[in-house]
């Protein structure tokens, strides 16, 4: 095995001890509350016994056998979680611990372990300005390993992104009710629409996603991109485009205007998943995503 493999195998595996440490500790029994599965299907029917509740008697049954019998259901537990990360060259930005692509990659880890452990089906999707990458919901370690090696290596061709393409291409290939985690900064918009427009091409799609599917946006964010420090004239690359601009962050002027442009498309961006009804949580680089992860588990349990 070559040293490169070597180094490979070593940071899943560090992963996966991370990962599953914070399952065990931490969302044990959370995840299943927050997940109930498909529905309730009949088991079978035994005799009534003290204590039964008579609303389940089986009445054709027991006029038969002229002895009650109660029907027993079982949860159908198996779910398929889809794991969609957007690799889009936005994502290598942090100017804390984490990059983007690194707390989605880390959060995804934990979901996947968190299926896994509950017995259910996990798959994963890769995408930029188009699907890179589909692995087919299965079961097991050794499939959420892989997963985790994706995560962590695949090197993605495209740098911009295309949510709306990438939603589509989920609605073509899961036709059984999944859940989908949709983890990106959503940066993508529409020019010609403002996001809180219902017309919004991104948000019309999530919508139709939200019918079909269970779906949950991590909104992705860092504090840089609400807050530039003053350190004089900095050159700055779009990441997507490639597009340079020389700023001079000294100025208190620059700075106020970039808080409050990038803030206003923050609360757009919020408003906008609120109005559309959908369910999303906060993931910045600067907090522990496990808190956010915690509340969402106990919002959904509480339905």
């Amino acid at each position: 095995m070559n040293p490169q493999t070597q180094e490979m195998l070593k940071k899943v595996r560090t992963v996966e001890i991370r990962t599953r440490k914070l399952v065990n500790q931490a969302l044990s029994g959370s995840y299943r509350s927050a997940f109930k599965g498909r529905g309730i299907d009949f088991e079978e029917v035994r005799e009534y016994a003290y204590g039964d509740d008579v609303r389940s008697i089986d009445w054709n049954v027991t006029a038969r056998s002229r002895r009650p019998y109660v029907k027993q259901f079982r949860e159908e537990r198996e779910l398929s979680i889809i794991l969609m990360l957007d690799l889009s060259a936005s994502g290598t930005f942090g100017s804390s611990e984490h990059t983007k692509r690194q707390l989605a990659t880390e959060l995804a880890s934990v979901l996947a372990f968190s299926a896994a452990s509950s017995n259910d089906k996990v798959g994963l999707i890769l995408f930029s300005d188009h699907v890179e990458k589909f692995i087919v919901p299965a079961k097991g370690r050794k499939h959420v390993l892989r997963i985790i090696r994706e995560l962590l290596f695949y090197e993605p061709k495209g740098k911009s992104t295309n949510i709306v393409d990438s939603l589509n291409y989920v609605l073509k290939m899961m036709r059984k009710r999944s859940v989908i985690f949709l983890l990106s900064d959503f940066l993508e918009f529409s020019d010609k629409y403002p996001q809180t427009d219902k017309r919004n091409p991104l948000f019309k799609t999530l919508r139709l996603v939200a019918q079909r599917h269970d779906l949950i946006c991590g909104v992705l964010s860092d504090p840089r991109e609400f807050e530039l420090p003053n350190v004089g004239y900095v050159e700055f690359e779009d990441a997507e485009t490639g597009d340079l601009i020389e700023l001079n962050t000294r100025s208190r002027r620059l700075r106020k205007r970039y808080r409050e442009l990038n803030q206003r498309f923050a609360e757009q961006r919020e408003l906008a998943f609120k109005q559309s009804g959908l369910e999303f949580m906060h993931l910045r680089t600067d907090s522990p995503y496990m808190e956010a992860l915690r509340r969402l588990f106990h919002r959904r349990s509480q339905h």
